[in-house]
C-alpha cells in the first residue's frame, strides 16, 4: 500500500501504519469474487451455480447502493481517510477498476460457461440470435399482447425531457430516424419496462420444443421495440440500468416521529443520487455521454455489459425449473425433542439450536405456546428482520389478543426491510402490542426474546438469544446459533436491557452478558489483553473467533499486539476483513479464512483460551466499528460446558478443518483457495453438519 502518500502516524504507534489495514469497501467487494467462484466450480450442481452467479450480481447491486453511495457522500463532505489512509476519491477509483473486473468475470461465466452448460442440460435460455422462426413469432405475439399495452415510450424533445429513471429498473434507449405524425424529427426515445412485467419469459414447450426454454424480457424489448414507433426507423436499441444510492438518511434528532419520517424517505428512495450506469457494450459513445450527463455521473461510473443488464434476474430460472439433479439435495432440519412442551424442556436445561441444521420451529413453538399459556404474563422481543408474512408476528399478535403484556422493539432502519418493518409495526400496534422504535442514533441489532411465566409462587424468565434474525426463511439459508435458556442471571440481564430500550434506564451492570455500545467493545479488548498476559507469562494463549466482518481499528491493533506476544489467533471472517494476517513482526500468528458454501455463514462466536478455563460467547455483533460502538448488540456466554464444547467443535474447529470451501487471506489483502494436502480427506464444514445433524 502507498502509505507514504498519507500522514505518518507510525512514529507514534507503528501499529497505526496505514499499510497494516486493508480498505473495508474493497475487501467487501472482493467477497463477491469468492461467491462467483462457486458459480465457476464444476463440483457445484448446475442450477446452484446459476444461483451463486445471481447472488454475486445482487451483492454487487447492494454494494453500489450502500457502500459506493456512502463513499460518494463522504467525498462530498470532505471526510478524512480511514485507518488504511485511502481518501474516498481514491477508494472510488479502485472500486471502479475492481468492480469492472468482477463484471467481466460474471458475464464471462454466464456467456461461456453457465449458459452453454444449461442449454446442454435442457434448460435453455435462448439468445436472440438462437430464436427459431416459431419462437420469434410467438415472442412477437407475446410482445403485442402482454408487453406493448403496458409500455409508455417517451420521445426526447424540449416538451419531453429525460424522464426519471427508477433505481435498478430495466430501460431501453432507442435511436430513431424519420418524422412522426406531428412532423417531429426522431432522435432518442426511452422505453421503461414496468416492474409488473416478468423479467424472464418461459416459452411454451410446443413452441420452443423444450420443457424449460426461457427468454430475457430485455431481449424481447430490444427485438420488437420498432413496433412502438410505426413509420420511423429504429437505428439502435440499447438496454441500460442505473443504480442509485439507497441509504436512507434520517436525522433522528431533528424529527418528531421516526416512523413518519421513514415513510416519507421511502417514497423517494428509488430516485436518489445515481452511482452506477450499466449499458449494453455496443451502445455508441455519444449516447453513453448523454446518459452520464443526465445522471450526473463521471466516466468511472459506467460499466459496459455483454449480456442482459439485469443478469441477476436469471435466478427466476432456478425457481421455475424443477430439476432435482441440478440442485443441492434437499434436507430436513433436525427437530428438537420435547418441542411440544418448550417450557418443560428448557426448564430441564439449556437448548442450543444450530441453524439451518437444527430446525427454527422451536423458537416459533415457544412463542405460540407462550401465547396460549395462561401462566405466561409478558413477552418482550426485538425484531430487526422478520419477513413480510412472519409467523413470529402472528404469534405476538395472538399473544396480545389473549391478554399478554407484549412489548416489541422494532428496528425500522433495517436496510431494505424498512417498509416491511413499518407494516408489521402497524399491525402489532393495532393488536395492542407496545411497539418501541429503539434508541435514537443506535440501531437495535440485538436478537432477544424474553417470556415471563408464573410457576407456583415465583416468576421465571425464559430467554432466546441468537446470532441471526427472527426470520424463518433465512433460518434455512444462513448458519446461525440460538440459545434458549431459563438461567436466572441471563434472564435478568435480558430483562434489564429491555427496560433500557423501552424506558430511559441508565447504563446497566449486567452479570453475564456484554452489550454494545457499552461493554462489548471493552469486554473483547480486555479478553484479548488477558490472552496477551498469558502468552507473556509463558502460558498457552489462543483466540478463535467467527464473524461476518472485521474492521474495528482498536480490536485489530489489540490482535496485532497479541500476535506479537505469541498468541495463536484463528479468525473465520466471511466477508470484509481489514486486518492483514501474516505480516512479519506484526501478525505472523494470525490466520484468517473465509468460508463460502451452500449456506451463508452468519453466526458470530468468540472463544478465548484463558489458560485452560476457556470462555465462549455467541453474539449478534461482528467486530465492526458500527456494531461495537454505534448499535445495540448482545453478546451472551454459553454457560453449559457441554453446549460450549458443541459450539467449539461444530462452529469453530469444524470450519478450521474445511479444505473444500475455505479461502485464506494473504498479507497483501488477496485470498487464495485452500489446497487439500496430499492424502488429506476432503472436508466441507457445512456438509459435515448436514450429515451429522440432519441424517
Amino acid at each position: 500500500m502507498d502509505a507514504g502518500l498519507y500522514s505518518d502516524t507510525s512514529a507514534v504507534d507503528p501499529l497505526r501504519d496505514p499499510s497494516l489495514y486493508a480498505n473495508r469497501e474493497l475487501s467487501q467487494l472482493d467477497f463477491n469474487f469468492r461467491v462467483l467462484a462457486q458459480a465457476q466450480d464444476p463440483q457445484v450442481p448446475l442450477l446452484e451455480r446459476l444461483r451463486f452467479l445471481c447472488i454475486s450480481c445482487t451483492n454487487l447491486d447492494e454494494f453500489f447502493e450502500i457502500r459506493a453511495g456512502t463513499l460518494r457522500h463522504a467525498q462530498d463532505l470532505g471526510l478524512v481517510a480511514g485507518p488504511d489512509g485511502l481518501p474516498p476519491a481514491a477508494v472510488l477509483s479502485r472500486i471502479h477498476d475492481r468492480a469492472a473486473e468482477l463484471v467481466d468475470a460474471q458475464y464471462e461465466c454466464w456467456n461461456t460457461v453457465l449458459r452453454p452448460a444449461l442449454n446442454e442440460s435442457g434448460v435453455r435460455v435462448l439468445a436472440r440470435d438462437n430464436w427459431s422462426a416459431p419462437v420469434a413469432a410467438w415472442l412477437r405475439d407475446y410482445f403485442r399482447d402482454e408487453i406493448m399495452p403496458v409500455l409508455s415510450p417517451l420521445g426526447l424533445d424540449p416538451a419531453h425531457p429525460f424522464p426519471k429513471i427508477l433505481n435498478k429498473s430495466l430501460n431501453i434507449v432507442v435511436v430513431l430516424h424519420g418524422r412522426d405524425a406531428f412532423g417531429r424529427d426522431g432522435n432518442l426515445a426511452i422505453v421503461r419496462a414496468p416492474r409488473s412485467l416478468p423479467r424472464i419469459i418461459q416459452v411454451p414447450e410446443e413452441v420452443g420444443g423444450g420443457p424449460t426454454d426461457f427468454v430475457f424480457l430485455s431481449a424481447v424489448l430490444s427485438a420488437f421495440v420498432d413496433e412502438l414507433f410505426p413509420g420511423m426507423e429504429v437505428r439502435g436499441a440499447y438496454q441500460f440500468r442505473v443504480t442509485r444510492n439507497s441509504e436512507l438518511l434520517v436525522d433522528e434528532e431533528e424529527v418528531d416521529n421516526i416512523a413518519l419520517a421513514l415513510r416519507d424517505e421511502l417514497v423517494g428512495r428509488g430516485y436518489l443520487r445515481a452511482v452506477r450506469l450499466e449499458i449494453a457494450e455496443q451502445c455508441p459513445e455519444p449516447i453513453v455521454r448523454t446518459l452520464l450527463e443526465n445522471f450526473d455521473l463521471t466516466e468511472n461510473a459506467v460499466y459496459r455489459i455483454n449480456g442482459p443488464v439485469n443478469l441477476n434476474r436469471a435466478v427466476q430460472v432456478y425457481d421455475l425449473v424443477q430439476r432435482a439433479d441440478l440442485k443441492f439435495p434437499p434436507f430436513q432440519p433436525r427437530p428438537l425433542p420435547g418441542a411440544d412442551s418448550m417450557f418443560e424442556t428448557v426448564a430441564r436445561g439449556d437448548v442450543l439450536l444450530h441453524h439451518p441444521f437444527d430446525a427454527f420451529t422451536p423458537v416459533l413453538e415457544m412463542l405460540r405456546q407462550a401465547a396460549d399459556d395462561p401462566n405466561v404474563l409478558a413477552i418482550k422481543q426485538t425484531l430487526y428482520r422478520s419477513g413480510k408474512d412472519s409467523q413470529i408476528v402472528d404469534a405476538l399478535v395472538q399473544a396480545a389478543r389473549k391478554g399478554k403484556d407484549v412489548t416489541v422493539v422494532v428496528e425500522l432502519r433495517a436496510r431494505f426491510d424498512e417498509e416491511a418493518n413499518l407494516g408489521f409495526a402497524d399491525r402489532l400496534q393495532e393488536a395492542g402490542v407496545q411497539v418501541v422504535y429503539g434508541v435514537v442514533g443506535y440501531k437495535t441489532h440485538a436478537k432477544m426474546l424474553l417470556i415471563v411465566r408464573r410457576e407456583g409462587a415465583r416468576l421465571r424468565r425464559y430467554v432466546h438469544l441468537g446470532t441471526g434474525n427472527y426470520h424463518a426463511g433465512t433460518a434455512r439459508q444462513y448458519t446461525d446459533l440460538g440459545l434458549i435458556t431459563a438461567h436466572p442471571d441471563i434472564g435478568n440481564d435480558v430483562h434489564l436491557i429491555f427496560q433500557q430500550l423501552s424506558g430511559l434506564a441508565p447504563q446497566l451492570q449486567l452479570k453475564c452478558m456484554l452489550q454494545s455500545p457499552f461493554t462489548l467493545h471493552g469486554g473483547v479488548l480486555r479478553r484479548i489483553e488477558r490472552e496477551i498476559a498469558h502468552a507473556l507469562d509463558g502460558r498457552p494463549a489462543r483466540i478463535v473467533a467467527k464473524m461476518n466482518a472485521l474492521n474495528e481499528e482498536r480490536v485489530i491493533r489489540a490482535l496485532y499486539r497479541a500476535s506479537q506476544a505469541g498468541v495463536q489467533i484463528d479468525l473465520i471472517v466471511r466477508g470484509a476483513c481489514t486486518l492483514r494476517p501474516g505480516v512479519p513482526g506484526v501478525s505472523e500468528n494470525i490466520r484468517v479464512r473465509s468460508i463460502v458454501g451452500r449456506f451463508l455463514e452468519h453466526s458470530r462466536v468468540y472463544w478465548f483460551g484463558n489458560d485452560g478455563e476457556p470462555e465462549l460467547f455467541c453474539a449478534s455483533a461482528d467486530w465492526l466499528e458500527r456494531n461495537l460502538l454505534r448499535r445495540v448488540e448482545t453478546c451472551f456466554p454459553i454457560l453449559d460446558p457441554l453446549l460450549a464444547t458443541r459450539i467449539r467443535e461444530e462452529a469453530l474447529d469444524n470450519y478450521l478443518g474445511d479444505n473444500l470451501n475455505a479461502w485464506l487471506l494473504q498479507a497483501d489483502g488477496g485470498y487464495v483457495r485452500v489446497e487439500r494436502a496430499d492424502g488429506a480427506e476432503p472436508h466441507s464444514a457445512q456438509a459435515c453438519l448436514l450429515a451429522k445433524l440432519c441424517a
